[in-house]
């Protein structure tokens, strides 16, 4: 799958192990590395709702049309569907077989 970044700043912290540790702290820092590297080896997303460790799951309300994958208890990481390809169904939901890319959004407690 092809992972994109909403900004410059996200995709150089993302990027570099030593600085995702000191603003991340260590066990968060491994978590996204697992979701990203997860994330690149998915052929879609729907491969990604396989994977209970991720509990992937499709946000409501202000973060409609967003995606979570679970890190560390009450974080998680935040991506949308990317591409030109994304399908809806008439209900609005996703059709997870037609999204090969992603937009990394950040980290986020979706509970507050």
């Amino acid at each position: 799958m092809i992972i994109l970044f909403a900004n410059s700043k996200l995709q150089k912290e993302f990027s570099d192990d030593k600085k995702l540790k000191q603003t991340r702290g260590d066990p968060q820092a491994k978590l996204i590395r697992q979701r990203l590297s997860e994330l690149k080896a998915a052929n879609t997303l729907a491969d990604m709702w396989t994977l209970p460790a991720a509990r992937c799951h499709e946000l409501k309300k202000n973060l409609k049309g967003h995606i979570s994958l679970d890190l560390d208890d009450p974080y998680r990481l935040i991506i949308r569907p990317s591409g030109n390809d994304v399908q809806y169904r008439d209900d609005r939901s996703l059709v997870r077989d037609s999204v090969t890319g992603v937009m990394v959004e950040g980290v986020k407690n979706t509970h507050e």
